[in-house]
């Protein structure tokens, strides 16, 4: 940032061609004291914002115009704050931010479909879409970096809790009807019969394949990949880590158009494809045959927990048979114990239904999601209620603490402002 500060002033003070330094000048949206806020920063910003979110910016100029308004006046503010970080020489830890910007990138591909659709997304290759992302990320963090640093400095006394609750106390949010569950979770597996009939159909098509058939037009046709299916199985560009290993392993030892035999994975048989390879890249095709659970499958697994709830009721220990059947991939550390949530936020409806029906200690009967087949016990129920000093002080001071940090903040963006010079430049 400072050589680009360095260039800009140099083509400004020694430059007689006007035309040149008026395009330096267009790119830049505002000047915060040594801190340059680029208009394709700007833009960034903007774009990892309509990405994330799913926003499409051809049909909402509007949203677009006001986010570049919005995400200008932030980076300004971050600016300021970046200069604060610089004179409390705060520094960011290079391997968490390495892993952030890594999480981010595979957010941002995972939301478009592949890195060659998130390229043509930000007009730019990968390369360049990393390296903004870490600027981006690394910013973010000395800024929270410096707003942690302003709260641990805060300190608030009993009586300003109290002061804060006689003013806020009709405005504090009230506490929700929460409810404290666990859980025991069956998946429903297929039979053998079952696993069978899937093998036979892959096998099937795989012959089909070797006789000179049309990988693509059998994907359109038998794929039970809903994700790629239409594209004739195409599953763009990917990098090893991105599937699990049972496919990744036979993908990456195909050449060029060659075609594999059966893989099996937990989601059924594929059939793969290598389209190209580019490194530790490869761009596949696949045709999927999922192993589809018969009616007698998913019956077993329902009186299965029948019986689990039943011995339960009988007075052996959620725990130890939540430890012993459910397929839930946490049950080792949680014996089935999903926590407390206030009832509306209970993100899976089917959970939501069950649960308000139930009295604290009574158990459900199974019922089937998108996961699979449950039982859920109500380990308790709170109802809702408004806060108060005797009960909720920790929570009600943490409110307090948020005004008084907000205040706090408010007064040290003021004072940059007053120290560090900004300079806005033509609207974006």
């Amino acid at each position: 940032m400072k050589k680009m500060l360095l260039i800009f002033s140099l083509s400004i003070a020694f430059l007689s061609q006007a035309g040149f330094a008026q395009q330096l000048v267009d790119g830049i949206a505002a000047v915060v004291g040594k801190e340059i806020v680029l208009r394709s920063e700007v833009q960034q910003y903007v774009q990892n914002y309509l990405v994330q979110n799913r926003i499409d910016a051809n049909k909402n100029p509007k949203i677009v115009a006001q986010l570049k308004k919005r995400m200008l006046d932030f980076l300004i503010d971050q600016k300021l704050l970046l200069a604060k970080a610089e004179q409390d020489t705060i520094k960011v830890d290079d391997q968490m931010l390495d892993q952030q910007v890594e999480q981010r990138i595979q957010y941002m591909i995972n939301q478009v479909g592949s890195e060659d659709k998130l390229e043509k997304v930000f007009g730019s290759p990968m390369k360049k879409i990393k390296k903004d992302t870490r600027k981006i990320l690394k910013e973010q963090l000395l800024v929270e970096q410096v707003k942690a640093s302003m709260r641990r400095s805060l300190k608030i006394s009993r009586r300003e809790v109290e002061d804060f609750y006689k003013t806020y106390k009709d405005s504090l949010p009230g506490l929700k009807e929460t409810v404290d569950i666990s859980h025991i979770l069956k998946t429903v597996k297929p039979s053998k019969e079952a696993q069978q009939a899937a093998l036979q159909k892959a096998e099937m098509l795989l012959k089909k394949l070797k006789e000179g058939a049309d990988f693509a037009e059998l994907a359109k046709k038998y794929s039970e990949d809903p994700g790629s299916k239409d594209r004739g199985g195409d599953l763009g560009m990917i990098k090893r880590g991105d599937f699990v290993p049972e496919f990744e392993n036979a993908a990456f030892k195909l050449k060029d158009g060659e075609i594999s035999g059966i893989v099996q994975t937990q989601f059924g048989y594929h059939i793969i494809q290598m389209i190209e390879r580019r490194g530790e890249r490869i761009h596949t095709r696949h045709i999927l045959i999922r192993v589809a659970p018969t009616e007698q499958d998913v019956q077993r697994t329902i009186e299965l927990l029948k019986s689990i709830r039943k011995r339960i009721l009988n007075g052996e220990d959620f725990g130890k048979l939540a430890l012993e059947y459910s397929d839930d991939e946490n049950v080792a550390k949680d014996h089935g114990h999903l926590g407390q949530f206030e009832v509306d936020k209970l993100a899976i409806p089917q959970f939501k239904a069950v649960v308000e029906k139930l009295k604290p200690g009574e158990i459900s009967q199974p019922f089937k999601t998108d996961f699979g087949y449950h039982i859920v016990r109500l380990n308790s129920y709170q109802p809702a209620r408004r806060l108060n000093l005797k009960d909720d002080w920790q929570r009600i001071k943490e409110f307090a603490l948020n005004k008084k940090m907000e205040e706090k903040y408010k007064k040290v963006m003021e004072d940059l402002k007053k120290t560090v010079p900004i300079e806005i430049h033509q609207p974006i």
